[in-house]
């Protein structure tokens, strides 16, 4: 999942009073790290279930906050059928 708006994220954590280290930990992170680098905007992706419990912890929609990340790649290793050789 991506991070739409680390501003949001932040605007809201402030309107809560959540802070890093107590949203990370919801997220199952074990260090705050990775929460305050999405902060940053150093990093924009995550897993879904962090994504999930973030979201559901702020009484947000995921939508609200995230953006699904669908792979260029969809559908281009899909393999052909072996041709036969005569």
């Amino acid at each position: 999942m991506l991070l739409k708006d680390r501003k949001q994220l932040a605007k809201l954590m402030v309107i809560q009073g959540v802070s890093a280290r107590q949203l990370a930990k919801v997220a199952g992170w074990r260090s705050h790290s990775y929460m305050n680098r999405l902060l940053a905007g150093q990093v924009r992706s995550l897993s879904t279930d962090p994504a999930l419990r973030i979201a559901n912890h702020l009484g947000v929609g995921v939508d609200d906050l995230f953006l699904v990340r669908v792979s260029n790649d969809a559908g281009r290793n899909v393999q052909q059928p072996q041709r036969k050789a005569s």
